[in-house]
């Protein structure tokens, strides 16, 4: 099989992205997938703290404890999923040589991890 630029090249996953428009400049794929794996790092690192901020019984108010644990939990949970997505959104957007899409997952990850720092701060000051 042919590896050019334009041609489809060897068979690659997943085939709804790389089967549209021609292969972009590497350094943009390459910059876009360390890009999602920044994201996974995050979400393992929210995994982390939510599971480390029940685990550990801290001597907060156990309800907003549990509360700031499953925040963190879930934002763990959705951060991947959305990386995936605005990876491929992305790559698809070099491909086709359209302009690159807002980000979609730095707002609502601020607003989470506000959140639970803010009941974090509230069963300090409740215990």
């Amino acid at each position: 099989m042919s590896d050019s630029p334009t041609g489809p090249g060897p068979r690659r996953f997943p085939r709804s992205v790389y089967g549209t428009g021609t292969e972009p400049d590497p350094r943009f794929s390459l910059a876009n997938e360390r890009t999602f794996l920044a994201w996974i790092r995050t979400s393992l690192a929210l995994l982390a703290a939510g599971v480390a901020l029940e685990g550990l019984d801290l001597a907060l108010q156990p309800g907003l404890r549990l509360a700031a644990s499953v925040v963190l939990v879930l934002l763990g949970v959705l951060a991947p999923v959305q990386a995936w997505r605005g990876w491929a959104r992305d790559e698809r957007a070099m491909r086709r040589g359209v302009p690159l899409a807002s980000p979609t997952l730095a707002s609502p990850l601020t607003a989470g991890v506000g959140l639970a720092g803010l009941l974090v701060l509230l069963g300090l000051l409740l215990r």
